[in-house]
This record gives C-alpha cells, structure tokens and sequence, in this order.
C-alpha cells in the first residue's frame, strides 16, 4: 500500500524507511533505521527525482504509481549513483518505457558500470547550468563532484526555489511519519545523526562541499530535499552554518573528545581522572570506550570539539587494535585544525604515544601538545603532576583568544548607561579587512570587572571575525540615526562587499577598529574572554578596553526605529496586494503569505509581516523635545540686578547634601561619598552615584 507525503502543492515525497537494516554501507550502525527519498513533481511532464535502495522497492513503486495515477514519466533525474539510490533505477525504467534519464556524463558511466541494459539512448546529458523545463518549472542542474561521489549534481527549481541536494544535508534515522524538520525538533533530536552522516559519508571531501556550498549561495533556495532524512522548509541557516564548520574543519564547540582504549582498567582510571580535572575547570568533556562504542559515533565527536585527547595502551608493540583502527579511521576522514594529547600505558615498553602521535601529527593544522603522560601499568601517586600539567596545557589552548596585549584607553563607565534593547553597529577587523554587522542583544554584565555580553548570528562575516581575532567594538546608536547606517550595516552582507566603500563617517579607537561617528552616543570596545554556542548564535561575554560617552542623545530601541527610522511604503505600493516586513521594508506581493517565508533580505520569518493595507504611508512625525528653558542675556539681566529694593524672600529649608543612584535613585546624606561604597538596594558601586544638586 502506497504512503506519500507531500512537499508542496506540486512535490511529494515517493521514497520509504528502512528499519531493519543493522550497519548502512555495511559499516555505520542505524539502530534508528534511514530513510531513502524520491521526488515526484508533477506538471506538464512528470519528473522523477532519484530512485531508492531494493529494500524498500515494493513501496515506492506503489507511491510512484499512486501519484502519477495512470500518467506517464517523462523524466527521471538521477542525481547520485550510489545504489541506495539507484538500485530500483532500471527496475523503473522496465516499468516506465518511454522515461527520459537526466544525468551527467560520468552517471552515464556509471549505469553502464552497475547495470547489464543498454538504456543510454534514453539519456539527456546535462552539465553545469543546463536548464530543463517541464511546464511551470524549470530546473537548473549545479554539479557537485566529490558531495561524495564523483558523478553527483544538485538541482535547484526556480519556480518553487527548491534545491535537490542529493546526499547533502542527509543524515541517518527513519522518518516515523514526519517529513518536515520542523516536524521532528531536529536540532534538539537529529542533529547528532545529521553530524553522525556528514563526518563519516561526506567528512573527508571538505574542500568539494566547500565549492557546493558557494555555488549553492547564488540561488534563493526556499526548501532543500535532501535523499535521506527530513526536508527543510523553516529556518534552516543553523544548519548551513554547520556544513560550514564541517567542511572548513572548523569545531562545532570548545571542548574535550576523550578516546580511551583499556584492558584492564588501568588506562580507563587515567583517562577518568583527567576527565573530572577538566571538569573542575568547567571544561566540557566526552568520554568513549573505542572498543564499545561504534566508531562512527568518535569520528562525529571529533569533527564536533576543538580538543582531542587519545589514551590507549600498547599492544603487540604497537596501538591497542581499536585505538589504532580509529586512529587511521580519522585520518581518513582528513579531521584537521584539532588540539591533540596523548595518554600512552605499557608495562614494560610504553610506544603507544608516540605512533598515534606520528600518525595524527601530519594532518593539517594540528597543535599537538607536549605533555604526553606515559604509564607504567598504572597511574601513580607521583604522576597527577603530570595529569595536572596535562589538563594546564589543554586549558591554556582554550583562551579565546590570544589578546592580552589590546591597548586601552579611556574607561567611562558611564558610557554604558546607552545601553538598552536598542540596535549597535557591531565592528570587526581581521587582517586588512573592516566589517561590521547590525545586532540587537548588548546588555551589561557587570559592572566590576566592566563586562558585556552580546549575540551574534553565525552566518555573519562580522561573527567569524570575533570569532577569531576575539576583538570588536559596538557602537550604541541613538534616535538621530539615519536608515542608511542600517541599511548598509544591517541589511546586506559583508561577503558580497566592502561595505565601507563611499562612507567615510568613521573612525578608529585605541584598539585599532573602526567605531561609527554620527547617530550614535557611545562607544564600547572589547575582548571576549569566554563564548558560548548558541545554535544559530554565539553568545560572547567580553571585557571592555575602552568606553566613551560621545555625547547625550537617547539610544535607539527597536521599536523606534521600526515607527520612527524604517521608510514607510508609498502610496503606489500601498495599492499592490502584499504584504510587508516591519523590520527591513522588504513587500511581498501576493495575497498569501506563506506561514514559512522568509524575507529575503533581513532573514526575518513571516511573523514580522504585515499586510500592506494596514500600513499608512505617512511615518508618525518624532517626539517632541521638551522645549528648554529661555535664557536671558546680559542686557536683560541687568535692570534686575539694579534694583534698590528686593521683595522680602522666604527662608526655604536647607537642601540636603549627599548622593543619589542613578540606577535605582537610593540617595545617601553625606558631604562625601566613600570611594569603595556599595549601593544597599542595587547593589551597585560608587562610579554610578552622581552629587544631588
């Protein structure tokens, strides 16, 4: 019996689940199953997008007949040859005699290769930006050899901005009903199986899925079907972030992967002791037995944390076996720009270091540390010196970053009191290149040290330079600010262009980054000293190095910014059907919204439309200013202090000296105010008390 679920109002999903299946590629334990897609579009011509593996043959040639309810196919794409693709492909072309074989060369090939039938003359060839049409939609093929076979092409269709993305953005488990990622929480219960998938099928080509992913970043892609796992329709930036990091090699998160191999325990015991010293730091650490746990769950961790530390001991002169085979599984995979150390055991001959040291030290990028703990049978008393020093040396690498020698300048705390739930012009600089990015989310940490934490999208080029240079700036921005700082900041990429070209109102503060000059009110500058990954967002807690108050105008809050800064529509655009983005002034044209738009430019869902009947043309005039008290001059002044006979004043009881807070107003009666006092209400110190005057 049939079981389709549609994509859309065109594209359903044709493919199935396998739940019996132990070890995918004979290699990969699925205890969680995966499935196997297929898409079948139709329009004026049908067009079929991949086969599937023979153990679910029977159910998607029912789905495929199902949907096509007595029409022919035209068309079937084969994207990937690998035969949990392909293995039904000639079992669909028997059934489906006039079908067209859409492919590149090398799949061409390949057919030929895996099958006995000469169906070739039933091949369209396409390569790099052909295009095929099949009424309404029209598909443009995007090669992409080694994502992970070297045949394999993505397809991307310009009429429902969908990419067909083969075995990218796969990952392993059944579906259980859902489709959608949306539907299954993914980032919370996928996303270790999404890792598990791509750092074991795809993990060593970085560099092609690299070349991909840019391709990919030309087209305005809307959903992705990938042929395993669920399909992404919502927000699915946090997971092109990770196939970034993937595929540059980059750690997910700063942390410990600790890899043991033990006989007898002993090994086990040193590795568990250096554990909890990591974690009495609060160092993150995940403990694996290499003998129990699957290897592909170790390799998924290792392209996942920063820090890899292997402990093994010596067997047959050389590695314990599956310390070794995991140790020649990475290399494989080509893991890079990793941390590593080394717990080494051996009762008479300990040489287990220094071979996975040799072994994993060629590989691009890595820093190995020098304090290799050997053990003779077993740790001893005398030796958690060396576990000490192991554990020093790790925490050392993990200061983000290198930045002690920042010169600083002026600290006016005062400066922080611009901040709000307002909008800041986030600056960076890595190398010779300045960048800054629009953020909404400064709050002060502390006052004592002078502390901030803000977030920052990871899709941002701004975010990958504090990432690595660990230095920026934030310029608070007030009520006078013009659209144009938003739009050149907040409304476009960094990676597309210099978006300092033609602006000239800035300028550079002690730490050598750039700050912006007009609309804004204050300047913070700062060093992260610690971060945390926030899925889509790093959150960074920064020590500040400068901050300056350039003068009193009120910051800006969001939603001024939306009443009083963002251009309201015309009244031409008023009269068109559609719909409005209140963050970025973006208008859809249409009469429905679709509930998983987003908008194009600012990346805002649809829950910040509205409909543009609703919206006036004319932008609400600014507040008024409380007008300031008129001055007299000299000239004025002067028959009032000729006066003979003033009138008799009342005696008006004496004002009380001492100071106010200006955080909570807790005023203390004194002539001085102790350098080292400590507000009893808010608990804030002496530099926020101000003299009542």
């Amino acid at each position: 019996m049939y079981c389709t679920r549609k994509v859309n109002e065109d594209i359903t999903w044709v493919g199935g689940n396998d739940r019996r299946l132990a070890m995918f590629e004979g290699v990969y334990s699925i205890p969680d199953g995966v499935s196997y897609n297929s898409y079948l579009i139709l329009d004026e011509k049908t067009i079929l997008f991949d086969t599937v593996d023979k153990a679910v043959g029977k159910v998607f040639f029912e789905n495929v007949a199902h949907v096509l309810n007595g029409r022919k196919l035209d068309y079937v794409v084969v994207q990937h040859m690998e035969p949990d693709h392909s293995a039904t492909l000639m079992d669909l072309l028997c059934r489906y005699t006039d079908t067209k074989i859409v492919c590149t060369r090398k799949t061409s090939e390949m057919i030929c290769q895996f099958f006995d039938q000469d169906v070739l003359d039933r091949a369209i060839i396409v390569k790099e930006n052909d295009t095929l049409s099949t009424g309404k939609h029209e598909f443009q093929f995007i090669m992409a050899p080694m994502v992970h076979w070297p045949e394999v092409m993505f397809t991307y269709d310009k009429t429902d901005k969908v990419l067909f993305s083969a075995d990218a953005f796969g990952t392993f488990n059944a579906l259980n009903g859902a489709l959608f990622a949306d539907e299954l929480d993914f980032y919370n219960t996928f996303v270790d199986e999404a890792r598990r998938y791509y750092a074991n099928i795809i993990g060593k080509y970085g560099p092609q899925v690299q070349a991909a992913l840019k391709k990919v970043a030309n087209f305005d892609v809307q959903i992705i079907c990938p042929l395993h796992g669920p399909v992404h329709r919502k927000d699915f930036s946090a997971y092109i972030e990770k196939y970034q990091r993937w595929s540059t090699y980059e750690p997910e998160e700063t942390g410990v992967m600790l890899a043991y191999a033990s006989i007898y325990g002993n090994t086990e015991n040193a590795a568990e002791i250096l554990a909890s010293r990591l974690r009495d730091i609060g160092i993150k650490v995940e403990m694996f037995d290499v003998s129990v746990v699957p290897m592909s769950e170790i390799v998924a961790a290792c392209f996942r944390y920063s820090h890899l530390v292997f402990a093994a001991t010596t067997y047959n002169a050389g590695v314990f076996i599956t310390m070794e085979e995991l140790i020649h599984d990475l290399v494989l995979h080509n893991i890079q720009n990793r941390t590593l150390a080394f717990i080494e055991n051996g009762s008479w001959a300990p040489t287990s270091g220094k071979i996975m040291h040799d072994t994993l030290a060629p590989l691009k990028d890595m820093i190995v540390l020098n304090e290799t703990v050997s053990l003779r049978s077993s740790l001893k008393e005398e030796q958690l010196s060396e576990i000490d020093a192991l554990v020093n040396a790790i925490a050392n690498t993990m200061v983000l970053p290198k930045n002690e020698d920042v010169p600083t300048g002026e600290l006016d705390k005062t400066a922080l009191f611009a901040i709000s739930y307002g909008l800041f012009v986030l600056t960076a600089k890595e190398g010779e290149r300045d960048n800054g990015c629009v953020i909404n989310t400064v709050i002060q940490a502390t006052s004592t040290p002078l502390r901030v934490t803000f977030t920052v999208n990871k899709s941002n080029l701004t975010h990958d330079m504090v990432l690595k240079t660990g230095i920026f700036n934030l310029s608070i921005l007030t009520e006078q600010s013009k659209f144009d700082v938003y739009q050149r900041f907040g409304l476009k990429s960094g990676r597309d262009g210099d978006k300092y070209a033609d602006y000239s109102a800035y300028a550079r503060s002690a730490n050598g980054l750039t700050y912006i000059t007009e609309g804004v009110n204050a300047l913070l500058s700062g060093k992260v000293i610690n971060m945390l990954d926030c899925g889509t967002h790093t959150l960074f807690l920064a020590d500040l190095t400068e901050a300056r108050r350039l003068n009193g105008d009120a910051s800006a809050t969001y939603d001024f910014y939306r009443k009083y800064i963002k251009p309201a529509p015309n009244a031409e655009q008023q009269q068109k059907k559609g719909w409005l983005c209140t963050v970025c002034g973006y208008i859809y044209e249409g009469e429905v919204l679709p509930p998983d738009y987003i908008c194009p430019v600012c990346k805002h869902g649809a829950e910040v439309f509205v409909p543009l009947a609703s919206v006036t043309d004319e932008k609400k005039p600014l507040p008024e200013k409380k007008p300031e008290p008129e001055k007299k001059t000299e000239l004025e002044k002067k028959p009032e202090l000729e006066k003979k006979a003033e009138p008799e004043k009342k005696t008006e009881p004496e004002k009380k000296k001492g100071f106010v807070c200006g955080v909570c107003g807790y005023v203390l009666e004194s002539d001085t105010l102790p350098p080292d006092f400590v507000c009893p209400v808010c608990k804030h110190t002496a530099e926020v008390f101000t003299p009542i005057e």
